[in-house]
């Protein structure tokens, strides 16, 4: 087989075909659109709390803490409540844990380590605010069992709802 060397003309064409698909690529024409992407996010909070242990009382001033967890989403306003307990008679000032018999150890909730601001439910009044940040905030809650209380021996209890209102 002997090689040809191409002539003028087809070297001319196949140059012609090329310019002339390079001019095809080149003259493309593009159309564009937008579409909008959208969400609505909204306000939620979780709420956990740790347990509060009084210990072993004896009659002198006992103190214990615990503490709540908020996790609310960003800049969104929450207030932290809590309820009378569940002991007859309890109320947000007077809580009171339940022994034997129905025997009560009255004990208070506080929002400050002096024992001086109540906690209670009344959002405004005597609730804990606060603003989320999409993390968790802890929130120390101080409790108190006061001295000269003589009740009958035996375990002592009472279980609280905590609620964030928001």
């Amino acid at each position: 087989m002997k090689f040809r060397f191409p002539t003028r003309t087809t070297v001319a064409a196949f140059a012609g075909a090329i310019l002339i698909s390079a001019a095809s690529v080149a003259s493309a024409a593009t159309s564009t659109t937008t579409f909008s992407v959208t969400a609505t996010v909204q306000s939620t909070c979780l709420l956990s709390a740790t347990a509060m242990a009084f210990g072993t009382y004896t009659g002198a001033v006992a103190t214990s803490t615990s503490t709540v967890s908020v996790t609310c989403t960003n800049t969104t306003p929450y207030n932290v409540g809590f309820s009378a307990g569940l002991a007859t008679g309890a109320t947000v000032t007077s809580r009171k844990m339940t022994g034997p018999a129905s025997a009560v150890l009255a004990y208070s909730l506080t929002s400050d380590s002096a024992h001086a601001v109540n906690w209670g439910q009344s959002v405004g009044t005597d609730t804990v605010a606060g603003t989320g940040n999409g993390s968790a905030q802890a929130i120390t809650v101080y409790g108190q069992v006061a001295a000269g209380q003589y009740v009958a021996p035996g375990s002592y209890s009472d279980t609280i709802t905590a609620t964030v209102t928001y």
